[in-house]
């Protein structure tokens, strides 16, 4: 006998805080025929909000726990690679991004050792320099699973808490999913879908947000706009880079959103 119940169609909703709101504008917008939500000014604001209270705990995290952390988003993607395979992600992009979030969580406990230091100076003291997150970033992220992967894995890494916005709305919530049945403490990142245009620059502005990530920006005039919005509160800016997510991904993305703290101790006490 054939079936006659009508499917339940799924709504891509924004994910804040660790729990998946709609908009508080209630506005949506239709993606290849998928309904998602649209994030407005007060959803950002409300995403920063979230971040923020995150940000402390997070950065006390032991190194080897965050590391822990994002080895189990890698482990939750593998589960559901049948999920982003049906979104239209290649099994090869699926496989790179489950492989860069592994990458990334080997550098957790490595990443201090490598762009801190010892330093040698004239007097009986100790001199060290140890790199410490820079906050909340907010990110404009690539579209695709493997750029969305890029940006996020290593600014959280290191300790910082990202408010994401994401222009492949189905990808970027079903991450988000992912996200929230994994260790991901609420907060650390929330995922924003819409229009960068709109939302980024409520971002760029706000006064509690201490980095942006322009890499998912493509266009060139909102990019100068955005890193001039930013001057105003003195934020760490990423510009908009290649592309290609395929190579080495290099430390960049990490020592981007990192700051060096140098402290002096004296010898012998």
């Amino acid at each position: 006998m054939p079936e006659t119940r009508l499917s339940v169609r799924k709504t891509y909703k924004l994910y804040i805080g660790g729990a998946f709101p709609r908009s508080e504008s209630g506005r949506t917008y239709l993606v290849d025929g998928d309904n998602v939500a649209l994030a407005s000014r007060k959803d950002a604001r409300d995403a920063v909000v979230a971040a923020r209270k995150a940000q402390p705990k997070w950065a006390a995290a032991t190194a080897y726990n965050r590391g822990q952390v994002l080895y189990r988003i890698a482990e939750m993607i593998e589960a559901r690679r049948a999920e982003f395979k049906a979104l239209g992600v290649a099994g090869s992009e699926v496989s790179a991004s489950i492989d860069r979030w592994v990458w990334y969580a080997g550098w957790s406990d490595k990443i201090a050792q490598v762009t801190g230091n010892a330093n040698p100076v004239a007097g009986p003291f100790f001199n060290l320099s140890s790199p410490e997150p820079t906050g909340v970033v907010g990110v404009v992220a690539p579209a695709s699973l493997l750029g969305l992967t890029s940006v996020l894995a290593p600014a959280v890494v290191t300790g910082n808490t990202v408010v994401a916005i994401a222009p492949g709305p189905q990808v970027a919530v079903t991450l988000a999913e992912v996200l929230a049945t994994s260790d991901v403490p609420g907060g650390v990142i929330n995922v924003l879908t819409g229009h960068p245009a709109e939302i980024a620059p409520w971002l760029a502005s706000h006064d509690d947000v201490n980095g942006l990530d322009l890499t998912g920006i493509d266009d060139p005039e909102l990019a100068t706009e955005l890193e001039r919005t930013a001057a105003g509160t003195l934020k760490r800016v990423r510009r908009p880079g290649a592309t290609d997510f395929t190579g080495d991904p290099g430390l960049g993305a990490m020592t981007a959103f990192l700051e060096t703290k140098t402290v002096w101790h004296p010898k012998g006490f």
